[in-house]
């Protein structure tokens, strides 16, 4: 039962998608510890909908090898 709020993702520019991606991911903890259930819901249904929204816009977006399964792997055989 949750109520959408803020501008969708899709028509925030470049600059404001970044700020509150920035923003949510900040206070992601504080939310899930201590938000109600619809703060929660809320809060996770706006993070995925805008991080969807710069995946669109970034497909080809920089990965660090040691965030990909086979990279974190190697980094224990080489330590």
């Amino acid at each position: 039962m949750s109520m959408e709020t803020g501008i969708e993702a899709a028509e925030l520019s470049e600059d404001a998608l970044r700020r509150e991606l920035r923003h949510l991911h900040e206070t992601r903890n504080e939310t899930f510890l201590h938000g109600s259930a619809d703060a929660l819901e809320e809060h996770t249904r706006r993070t995925f909908e805008l991080e969807q929204e710069y995946l669109r816009r970034h497909p080809e977006r920089e990965v660090n090898p040691r965030r990909t399964r086979e990279g974190a792997r190697n980094v224990g055989q080489h330590a």
